[in-house]
C-alpha cells in the first residue's frame, strides 16, 4: 500500500557532504498526474546521438512503409525494438549544402541546428544558431541539476582540414550552447560519473583509491530512512536505482585498477609511461583498432543514469568526431578505419566493411534504448517518456550528400510520438520539422525552427 504522503521533486540523499539525485518516485508526483504517467506524470527526455560518416546508401532503408514494414539488414539490430521506433526517411538538411566542397564540417556542426555555419579557418566559428537540444535544455531550465549533458569518444580537433579550408574544431560539436558557443563535451566515463554523482562533495580531490567508499555509502543512511516511508512500488525502484549507480562505480573503478601499477615503477619507467601513454591517448583509438565498445556502455550507462534521476533531460552523443577515422579492426570482417573505408568507391568489400561499422553503431544504439526501457515509470517505462533520435550528417560517406539523412527516432515521447512506423517524407523535406515537432512534444509554444516549414505530422498523435 503506498504512503499518504509526498516529497519534494528536488529531493536528494545526503549524508557526510555527499549527495545524489533520486529517480522520479510515484510520492512526487501529485494524485492527479499518476492518473497518467505517460503524458502527464513525467518529464520528457531527450537525447541526440550522432554518427559520423554516413550509411551504406543502398541496405539503410526498410521495406515497406508505415506499420507494415520490414527492417532493412542494416537496421537487424533494431528487430527487437521495432514498434519503439520510428525510421524517417527523405529528411534534408538544406543548409549543410555550400557551394564548392564542404567535406563533413558543415553537416556535422549545424545537424541540431539546422542553419548555415560560417567557412572559416580560423576560431571565428559560428553554426548559425542555437541547437535543437540547447532549446530544449532551456525549457527545462532551473528544473533539473544539469541543462544538458554533452558526450563523446572523442576529443576536440583543432587544426585547419586543407582538403576543404574548415577549422576542425567544427567536427567536434553538435551542441551549441549560441551560435558562437559550441559545447565541449566529456570523453571519460570516470569523469562523466564523478560530475553527476560527486560533485555534492566539498573539498573533495580526484579519486586516488579506487577502493575508497562510494558516494552511495555515504549516502545509504538517508536512503534507509526515505525507503520506510515509501509504499512498495517506490521502495522497489529506489532499491534498484541504487544498485544501478552500485553497479556503474564498480564497472568504472575496476578500470582504475591500472593507477596501482604506476605506484610500483621507478621514476625513469614512470617518465616514459606517461610519454607513451599521451601518445596513446592521442592515437591509440584512432588507428590501433581498440575496441570501444565497453567505454561507449559505460557512457550510455551513466547517461540513462542522468535521465532516470532527472539529473539532467538534454543529453547528446557523439560516436566519432567528423571524419572520424577510428580504426574497426576490432570487429570481424572489418581491416581499416572508418572515415577511409566510408570512402568505398563502390567496392563491394569496402562497402561490406562500411556495413559492419554501421552496425556497431546500431548494436550501441539498440543497448542504450534497451536500458531505457528496462527502467520502470509508473505503468510504462523511461524510454516511453523519451526521444532519442541517432542520425548522421550525410547520408553515404562517398558522396557527402546530405539528402535522405539517415535518421531513426526512439522512443514514444510520453505517448504523444506515434512509434513503430517507416515513414517516407517528400523528397528534401527539412529534417528542421522533426526537431519543429520535437520541441512541441516537449511543451513549447514554437512552430518555426530554423528552416522548418511545419511539423511531421505522422508521427504525432
Amino acid at each position: 500500500m503506498n504512503k499518504k504522503w509526498q516529497i519534494s521533486r528536488r529531493k536528494m540523499l545526503k549524508g557526510v557532504g555527499a549527495a545524489i539525485a533520486l529517480p522520479f518516485l510515484e510520492a512526487m508526483a501529485s494524485p492527479l498526474s499518476l492518473n497518467n504517467y505517460s503524458k502527464d506524470g513525467f518529464p520528457l527526455r531527450s537525447a541526440f546521438m550522432f554518427m559520423p560518416n554516413g550509411v551504406h546508401p543502398g541496405r539503410w532503408t526498410p521495406e515497406g512503409s508505415g506499420r507494415n514494414f520490414q527492417l532493412s539488414p542494416t537496421l537487424a539490430p533494431l528487430s527487437h525494438l521495432k514498434d519503439d521506433i520510428l525510421v524517417l526517411g527523405q529528411l534534408m538538411n538544406k543548409n549543410a549544402i555550400f557551394q564548392g566542397a564542404d567535406g563533413h564540417y558543415a553537416k556535422t556542426a549545424n545537424l541540431l541546428t539546422c542553419m548555415p555555419i560560417q567557412k572559416t579557418a580560423g576560431d571565428n566559428i559560428n553554426s548559425g544558431g542555437i541547437s535543437v537540444d540547447q532549446l530544449l535544455a532551456n525549457h527545462y531550465k532551473n528544473q533539473t541539476l544539469f541543462p544538458s549533458l554533452e558526450y563523446g569518444l572523442d576529443r576536440i580537433q583543432t587544426g585547419v582540414d586543407i582538403n576543404v579550408g574548415f577549422t576542425r574544431l567544427y567536427a567536434s560539436s553538435i551542441s551549441w550552447k549560441n551560435p558562437t558557443t559550441p559545447l565541449s563535451k566529456e570523453i571519460d566515463p570516470r569523469l562523466a560519473f564523478d560530475r553527476l554523482f560527486k560533485s555534492f562533495v566539498p573539498g573533495r580531490q580526484a579519486v586516488e583509491n579506487p577502493h575508497k567508499s562510494s558516494i552511495l555509502d555515504a549516502v545509504l543512511s538517508d536512503a534507509k530512512t526515505l525507503k520506510n516511508n515509501l509504499g512498495r512500488s517506490d521502495q522497489d525502484k529506489l532499491e534498484e536505482y541504487l544498485e544501478s549507480i552500485r553497479s556503474i562505480e564498480k564497472r568504472i573503478n575496476n578500470q582504475s585498477n591500472i593507477k596501482d601499477f604506476a605506484s610500483k615503477i621507478t621514476p625513469d619507467i614512470q617518465k616514459e609511461l606517461v610519454r607513451v601513454n599521451q601518445n596513446i591517448d592521442e592515437y591509440v583509438e584512432v588507428y590501433a583498432g581498440v575496441d570501444v565498445t565497453e567505454k561507449t556502455r559505460l557512457m550510455f550507462d551513466i547517461m540513462a543514469l542522468a535521465l532516470w534521476s532527472d539529473a539532467s533531460r538534454v543529453a547528446t552523443f557523439m560516436f566519432g568526431n567528423s571524419v572520424s577515422n577510428r580504426n574497426f579492426s576490432f570487429l570481424d570482417g572489418v581491416n581499416g578505419a572508418h572515415h577511409s573505408i566510408s570512402h568505398h568507391m563502390n567496392h563491394p568489400d569496402k562497402m561490406e566493411q562500411y556495413d559492419r561499422i554501421t552496425k556497431w553503431h546500431l548494436e550501441q544504439y539498440a543497448y542504450f534504448l534497451d536500458k531505457l526501457k528496462s527502467i520502470k515509470e509508473g505503468d510504462g517505462t523511461l524510454l516511453d517518456n523519451s526521444l532519442v533520435m541517432f542520425a548522421s550528417g550525410l547520408r553515404d560517406g562517398n558522396r557527402h550528400s546530405p539528402r535522405d539523412l539517415p535518421v531513426i527516432l526512439g522512443g514514444h515521447g510520453g505517448g504523444k510520438i506515434k512509434s513503430g512506423q517507416n515513414l517516407i517524407f517528400e523528397e528534401n523535406t527539412p529534417l528542421a520539422n522533426l526537431y519543429t515537432s520535437w520541441m512541441q512534444t516537449a511543451g513549447i509554444e514554437i512552430d518555426h525552427f530554423a528552416d522548418s516549414t511545419g511539423v511531421l505530422h505522422p508521427i504525432m498523435n
